[in-house]
């Protein structure tokens, strides 16, 4: 089987061979991978609970529910602190992922296990070796721009840390990524430091130094490498005197960053002037990444959904250099991977690996509600069954369901995709939304994606007075009758240097274009709910706030110190009311406030 090939064996067309014949029978993959999960754990509670029979899926379905994870919250929270006996699954959980905690303002406990880990070398030898075909890499380095936040014990001694970071620090990442020849050019001293911004430094420092050999440039998200290189913007300088002079900038304090570094530096006047040249002559920093790495092939990370809205910065600092989406998972375990990496980003599907889990998909077309029947309290919505990993239909829309070997029975991931082909008889999906992260003040229902395409058009009337909305997000205010939403946007700093934008005497211009922008947020929602409630008042006017420069990075350096990982963090795009935090830091920042006058 694929997960158990040898890691020093490693072959692409091999592997490309081996997940044809996986997917060519998902059907019957899926329902041995099933049999295999109830079977390892047919004696924990949670499955005792539930009495039953068989294994199959029909029966599986029937006796066991539908959950979320507050539903699980409890068992996972009893293995936290310590119970040993067989709760979720006969074999001990030993170790503990943290999500990233923006989307609900707390990180979630989910269990993590050597399985994961296994699915985890399975997703990413299976993408590369798709990727390997296009863009063959040959004994070159990798700049992975990649960041392992700290483990703790928790109450009951079971090491807890990001996903991420349980992954990192696994000795099969590192002998994956050697064998697939995209080792990291930075030591573990730099991934594993205890400060995250003297290790992106550090990364980028590393990077400079084995410029030559870099052929792919990674993160885990699109985010990471778009604030990378605008740190870069700002301490290039310092990386070039520190290349000339062979010693490390006294920004980075950690002794073990320090001595791992101090082997790798030594004086190179010629390389630090070049790169210094490079730098000058570059406009606004279009094509950097190029410029700096000749030999890199690809840009390589997640971006879509939520991070599809740094795309067009990415696509600033790559040129032409092919921007390709990694494999689409989640704090709780992978899903699919990309096997079409010729598709641009957001296009990007993801073929599901039949063997790393079992999968339902919840159809929404059948249970979605028109306006009318929302406004009738006599109507009654029953969510449709689930369907089988084969029995989704291309084009339909579905929310996934998953059971996986580390404990998670029926899982709602709460995550929207559509299908969009298959690849042999395993479907290939496109992320749309999370299903949860909804903008709702009356009937109205609008996602993030549709957030997004709000932000999007009004960001083109932006850009052509060369604001750029460097970040943004929203909440719901209830505290003004009706409620309304409000979007807060942080712009660049050559606007708020060359227009003074959070002075009382702001230029007219600006202040005309983004109340304009305001309108042009408030048309662009165009759910049916949301411009019906417009129009009769039952939703106020929307609200756009403009936040000082360095504001979403005062979010970011909230999350990192409750002890998300860099590499995992996401801005949450929809703020509740339990992020007080975030929160406070949006509402201490504001400098500017435009209503829209779109509905009259």
């Amino acid at each position: 089987m694929l997960e158990k090939k040898m890691v020093d064996d490693f072959d692409s067309e091999e592997f490309i061979q081996e997940f044809d014949l996986l997917t060519k029978d998902a059907e019957r993959v899926q329902k041995e991978t099933l049999k295999k999960i109830l079977e390892d754990n047919r004696d924990t509670e949670y499955l005792q609970k539930w009495r039953m029979e068989n294994t199959d899926p029909e029966t599986y379905r029937n006796c066991v529910p539908l959950v979320t994870h507050n539903d699980l919250e409890p068992y996972i929270l009893r293995i936290v602190d310590g119970e040993t006996t067989p709760i979720l699954t006969n074999k001990p959980i030993t170790t503990i992922s943290l999500s990233s905690g923006t989307t609900q303002g707390r990180p979630k406990f989910v269990p993590f296990n050597d399985e994961l880990v296994d699915t985890t070398m399975q997703i990413y030898k299976t993408s590369f070796s798709f990727r390997n075909r296009l863009f063959p890499v040959r004994n070159g380095k990798a700049l992975q721009f990649i960041y392992s936040s700290k483990q703790f014990k928790t109450k009951g001694g079971l090491a807890a840390g990001t996903a991420t970071t349980n992954v990192y620090r696994s000795p099969q990442f590192k002998n994956t990524m050697n064998s697939m020849q995209t080792p990291c050019c930075s030591p573990d001293e730099v991934i594993f430091g205890p400060d995250f911004h003297q290790s992106l430094y550090c990364h980028l420092l590393c990077a400079l130094i084995n410029r030559d050999e870099i052929q792919v440039i990674s993160s885990t998200f699109a985010h990471s490498i778009v604030h990378a290189f605008r740190t870069f913007e700002q301490v290039w300088e310092d990386l070039c005197t520190d290349i000339r002079d062979g010693v490390l900038n006294s920004r980075i304090t950690a002794p073990s960053i320090r001595t791992a570094m101090a082997k790798l530096l030594e004086p190179n006047p010629e390389l630090a002037e070049m790169i210094k040249n490079k730098c000058l002559s570059l406009t606004d920093w279009y094509r950097l990444i190029p410029e700096l790495f000749p030999n890199a092939m690809y840009v390589y990370g997640i971006m879509t959904g939520s991070m599809e809205p740094y795309l067009k910065k990415l696509r600033h600092y790559a040129g032409d250099l092919p921007l390709l989406s990694s494999d689409y998972g989640s704090s709780e375990g992978w899903i699919g991977a990309n096997v079409n990496p010729n598709l641009p980003p957001e296009r990007s599907t993801y073929a599901v690996l039949p063997n790393i889990g079992y999968f339902e998909f919840i159809p929404l077309k059948e249970s979605a509600v028109d306006v009318k029947k929302q406004e009738d309290e006599s109507f009654l919505c029953v969510e449709p069954k689930p369907v089988g990993l084969t029995d989704v239909k291309v084009g339909e829309e579905y929310e996934i369901v998953v059971t996986n070997f580390a404990g998670l029975y029926r899982y709602r991931l709460g995550d929207v995709v559509k299908v969009m082909g298959f690849y042999n008889s395993t479907p290939e999906l496109q992320f749309v939304c999370r299903r949860n992260l909804v903008l709702n003040i009356n009937i109205d229902k609008n996602t993030e994606k549709d957030l997004q395409l709000a932000v999007e058009a009004a960001g083109k009337l932006a850009a052509k007075e060369r604001i750029e909305v460097v970040d943004f997000t929203s909440i719901v205010d209830m505290s003004t009758d009706p409620g309304h939403y409000v979007i807060f946007w942080e712009l660049n700093n050559e606007i708020i240097n060359k227009y003074n934008i959070d002075d009382d005497n702001n230029d007219e211009g600006i202040s005309r274009l983004l109340s304009e922008c305001c309108n042009c947020l408030d048309k662009s929602f165009v759910d049916a709910g949301y411009v019906s409630s417009r129009k009769v008042r039952a939703i106020g006017p929307l609200e756009l706030r403009v936040v000082k420069r360095g504001t979403f990075q005062k979010i970011l350096d909230h999350f990192i110190g409750q002890g998300s990982a860099f590499s995992q963090y996401k801005t949450p795009r929809c703020v509740g009311p339990s992020n007080v935090h975030v929160l406070q830091i949006l509402s201490n920042n504001v400098v500017e406030k435009y209503f829209s006058t779109a509905f009259g």
